[in-house]
């Protein structure tokens, strides 16, 4: 892991984006204390007990930070977009809204509990 790339991923936007990210980020790694930021695909990634699980990115169409599940495909909620994806979804965020913190907190336990639960398999857990 790049603390660099990190750092710089986050400071490569201006405010309110740049914002809104450090905000995600800063409730990812609260979600449970066995979350991880680590760089991945030049992007950060969240991985539970090293099974990545989120990711944070804008989209180049709307210019809107966004969270990316990995495991989206498994997840119902309304506002969570598939698009193109074959297994991912992301929730889009407005970054000069105001963050649906328990919106957001809710995809992060709903998206956990895969992994938590065995559905998704971790290979030597800790």
């Amino acid at each position: 892991m790049s603390i660099k790339n990190h750092d710089q991923f986050y400071l490569n936007f201006e405010e309110p984006i740049q914002s809104c990210l450090l905000v995600l980020k800063e409730w990812i790694m609260k979600s449970d204390p066995d979350v991880t930021s680590e760089w991945k695909y030049g992007m950060p990634f969240f991985c539970y007990k090293g099974k990545m699980f989120c990711y944070l990115w804008v989209s180049k169409k709307t210019n809107q930070p966004y969270i990316g599940f990995v495991e989206g495909n498994r997840m119902t909620h309304p506002k969570l977009l598939q698009e193109k994806r074959s297994r991912m979804k992301i929730f889009i965020v407005e970054a000069s809204k105001d963050l649906s913190i328990k919106t957001i907190q809710s995809l992060l336990r709903e998206a956990l509990q895969f992994y938590k639960s065995g559905v998704i398999q971790i290979k030597n857990p800790k």
